[in-house]
C-alpha cells in the first residue's frame, strides 16, 4: 500500500487544501466529530462512516502563520518571480543580485530576483540602471509565506 492510499487528504471548512493526514488520525477526527467525510468510498464502511478520502473540518481553522513574512530561500525567489527572467520574461535559470554581492549586495527579497542565464550574463557587475536593464515589474518584494505555499502547489 503506497503512502497517498494510507493519507487522507484534508480541507478546511472553506474547502481550502490543507494537506493529508494519515488514516488513523483521520478516523480519530470523524469520531470526534471535528471534520465530516466530503469523498469517500461507499462500499467500505468505519462504523456508520465512508471510508474516507477527502475530509472537511466543520470549523474554520485560521492559519496565522500564512500571513508572516516568507524565510528568503533560492527556490523562493523563483516561486515568487514565477520562474520567469526578471529582465525579459524567459524561462529564469539562475538568481541575480540587484546590487552585486561584490558591492554589498545582500541574500534578500529585496535584492534578489530570477534572471535567464543570457540576461544575468549580460548585466554582470552592474546594477539595472548601469546595464540599461529594467525589470520587467517595479520591484522585489518579500512575499508571504502563503504565496510560496500556493505557487509550491501549483508548481
Amino acid at each position: 500500500m503506497s503512502h497517498r492510499s494510507r493519507s487522507v487528504t484534508l480541507l478546511n471548512a472553506s474547502y481550502e487544501p490543507l494537506g493529508h493526514v494519515d488514516f488513523p488520525k483521520a478516523v480519530r477526527m470523524l469520531f470526534r466529530q471535528v471534520a465530516v467525510v466530503e469523498e469517500g468510498d461507499e462500499t467500505r464502511r468505519i462504523g456508520p462512516h465512508p471510508w474516507p478520502r477527502v475530509l472537511r473540518l466543520v470549523r474554520y481553522v485560521f492559519q496565522a502563520w500564512l500571513y508572516r513574512e516568507a524565510a528568503w530561500h533560492r527556490g523562493g525567489v523563483f516561486l515568487r518571480d514565477k520562474h520567469r527572467c526578471a529582465y525579459c520574461g524567459a524561462k529564469a535559470t539562475t538568481v541575480d543580485h540587484l546590487v552585486p554581492r561584490s558591492r554589498g549586495g545582500q541574500w534578500s527579497w529585496l535584492n534578489c530576483v530570477a534572471a535567464c542565464s543570457p540576461c544575468n550574463a549580460r548585466k554582470g557587475n552592474r546594477t539595472p540602471e548601469e546595464a540599461r536593464m529594467p525589470l520587467r515589474f517595479a520591484s522585489p518584494r518579500v512575499p508571504l509565506v502563503g504565496e510560496i505555499v500556493r505557487e509550491r502547489r501549483a508548481a
